[in-house]
C-alpha cells in the first residue's frame, strides 16, 4: 500500500501507520475492513472486481462473494454510509465496488508522523485478526466510560470481554492526554502485587512502601485509561485499587475485565452479550446468515482451517445450529471451526456434545487458560467454595433450562436453605445464566460449561445420585 495519507468528508486515512481518524479521533477498524478501505480509497473512483478485491484484502485465503458483501457493509457502518448521510462506497451489480467520494492525497510521510507522535502512547496488545459483531457495543461503551470513568465489562470466560476492551481502550487513546495502560492480571498469582504490577506498566519503580500510595500520587495530575484485564481472581485487591485511584486522580478513567463484577463504589457494570445468532425459527441462505456475527465468526475461522471452505446455502441450518448450541461463545465457535478440517461441517455437529471439545488446543500462542475449553473453565472452578462447586456440578443435568424448584430438588441436600444464595453467586460469577421473565426466572448453564460441570460431576462420583434426584423431581412434576 502506498504511504501518505488520503482524505475525504471527515476522514484522514493513514495508510502506513494503519490508522483511520474522524474529526482527528482515531477510528477503530478491524484489520481486513482497514485493507479494503485503503485499497478501495487508494483507486477511488475505479470499479474493482469482487475477485480482485478478495485477492488484496485476503491474500492466500479463499472467501466468497458473501464474506465480501458482508465487509463492505460493516465498513459502510463505520463510515456513516446509507440513505440521508454521505455516500462513500458504490455497489455496481456485476461489475464491483468503487469509492465514490472525492479523495484528496498528501504525500509523504510528514503528515502522518505528525498526527501519530501526537497520540498518547499506549502498550495495547496488538490484534492479527478484526474484532466480529461488536461495533455497536463497543462505540456504546465507550461513550459510557467517557461519562462513568469506571466500567467494568463482565461475562464467563471466552465471551470476548479483553478482545473488546481492547478496542474500547484503542478508540478512546486519543482522549487521554498521558495515554492508556494496559495491565493483564491474568497470571498474577498474588493479590497484594495488583499496585506493582500497575506501577510497573507505568515504568514505576517498584515502591520503598505503599505501592498503592506512592501509585496515586504519580498519576495525581495525569489524564490516563487504565485497563485491568482479568480482575476476577484478585477482585479486591482490584476494587481497592480503582476506588484508591479514581479519588486521588480525577483524571484517571479504570476499564475492567472480570467474570465477577468488583462491586466497588462508582463501578458500572456491563455484561457482555454472546454474539448474535439466527433466531430458530428463520430460514436464511449464507448471505443473511453471515450477516449474524456468530455465523461470521464460525465461517472466517473455518476458512482460515480449511483452505477452499465457502459456507454454502446447504450448510447454514448446520452451521447455525453450532453456534447456537456453543450459545454464540466466540471462543467456543473458534475452538470448534478451527476442527473443520479434521472432522468436517456436520463432524463438528457431533463434537459440540462430546468431551473432546473441551480438550480441543486453541492458539498456541494463547495464555495456557485459554488454550483449551477445560482451562478456562477451570480458572472460573478453581475459585468457587467447595458448596459453589458442588452445587454447579448437580446442576449440569439439566440439559434445558430449569426453575429455582428444580435447582432445589437436585441440590437442595448440599446447599439446604442457602441454594438460592449460592445460585446468586455462581449467576455473579458469569457460570449460570439468569433468564427474566414475566412469568419468572428461569437458568440455565451454558453448553461448554456445562460439559464441564458434567465432566466434574463424573469425576466426583456423584452422577448417579444427582440423575436420580432429577428423575425423581421430572416424576414428582408429572404427577401433579
Amino acid at each position: 500500500m502506498a504511504d501518505g495519507s488520503f482524505v475525504f468528508g471527515p476522514f484522514r486515512l493513514l495508510v502506513a501507520h494503519r490508522v483511520l481518524l474522524r474529526d482527528d479521533r482515531p477510528l477503530r477498524l478491524g484489520s481486513r475492513a482497514f485493507d479494503l478501505l485503503a485499497f478501495l480509497v487508494q483507486r477511488a473512483g475505479e470499479t474493482i472486481g469482487n475477485d480482485e478485491l478478495m485477492a488484496a484484502v485476503w491474500s492466500g485465503v479463499h472467501v466468497d462473494d458473501n464474506t465480501l458483501r458482508v465487509h463492505v457493509a460493516a465498513l459502510r457502518r463505520a463510515l456513516g454510509d446509507g440513505p440521508g448521510g454521505n455516500h462513500y462506497i458504490a455497489n455496481e451489480p456485476g461489475r464491483g465496488y468503487s469509492f465514490a467520494a472525492p479523495v484528496s492525497r498528501e504525500q509523504g510521510d510528514a503528515s502522518d508522523a505528525r498526527s501519530t507522535a501526537d497520540r498518547p502512547a499506549h502498550n495495547l496488545p496488538v490484534s492479527l485478526t478484526h474484532v466480529i459483531g461488536r461495533d455497536e457495543i463497543i462505540a456504546a461503551l465507550a461513550a459510557q466510560l467517557r461519562a462513568r470513568r469506571f466500567l467494568t465489562i463482565l461475562g464467563p470466560g471466552g465471551v470476548g470481554k479483553t478482545t473488546v476492551a481492547v478496542a474500547i481502550a484503542d478508540q478512546l487513546s486519543g482522549s487521554y492526554a498521558d495515554g492508556v495502560r494496559f495491565v493483564g492480571l491474568g497470571s498474577l498469582l498474588d493479590p497484594d502485587l495488583v499496585a506493582a504490577t500497575v506501577r510497573a506498566a507505568f515504568g514505576e519503580a517498584p515502591a520503598d512502601a505503599d505501592a498503592l500510595a506512592s501509585l496515586a500520587a504519580a498519576l495525581r495530575d495525569k489524564r490516563v485509561l487504565i485497563v485491568l484485564d482479568s480482575c476476577e481472581h484478585v477482585v479486591q485487591a482490584a476494587a481497592a485499587l480503582a476506588v484508591t485511584l479514581l479519588q486521588a486522580a480525577p483524571g484517571v478513567a479504570i476499564l475492567s475485565t472480570s467474570r465477577e463484577a468488583l462491586r466497588a463504589e462508582g463501578e458500572w457494570v456491563q455484561r457482555l452479550p454472546s454474539l448474535a445468532v439466527p433466531p430458530k425459527s428463520a430460514s436464511l441462505g449464507a448471505a443473511e446468515a453471515l450477516a449474524f456475527a456468530a455465523v461470521q465468526l464460525f465461517s472466517e475461522r473455518a476458512a482460515a482451517s480449511m483452505h477452499g471452505f465457502t459456507l454454502a446455502d446447504e450448510d447454514v441450518p448446520v452451521a447455525v445450529d453450532i453456534c447456537r448450541r456453543l450459545d454464540g461463545i466466540p471462543f467456543a465457535i473458534e475452538l470448534a471451526a478451527a476442527r473443520i478440517d479434521v472432522y468436517g461441517l456436520r463432524g463438528l455437529a457431533t463434537l459440540i456434545n462430546d468431551r473432546l471439545l473441551l480438550a480441543a488446543r486453541g492458539r498456541r500462542t494463547a495464555q495456557p487458560r485459554h488454550q483449551t475449553l477445560s482451562a478456562l473453565l477451570d480458572w472460573s472452578y478453581d475459585l468457587l467454595s467447595p458448596t459453589e462447586a458442588a452445587v454447579l456440578r448437580r446442576l449440569a443435568v439439566f440439559a434445558d433450562d430449569f426453575s429455582l424448584d428444580a435447582a432445589q430438588a437436585v441440590a437442595g441436600d448440599i446447599a439446604g436453605l442457602a441454594l438460592t444464595d449460592q445460585l446468586v453467586s455462581l449467576i455473579q460469577k458469569s457460570l449460570v445464566v439468569a433468564d427474566l421473565a414475566d412469568e419468572g426466572a428461569r437458568y440455565r448453564l451454558l453448553t461448554t460449561t456445562r460439559l464441564y460441570a458434567l465432566e466434574k460431576l463424573r469425576a466426583a462420583g456423584e452422577e448417579a445420585d444427582a440423575n436420580r434426584r432429577h428423575a425423581a423431581y421430572v416424576e414428582s412434576l408429572a404427577g401433579r
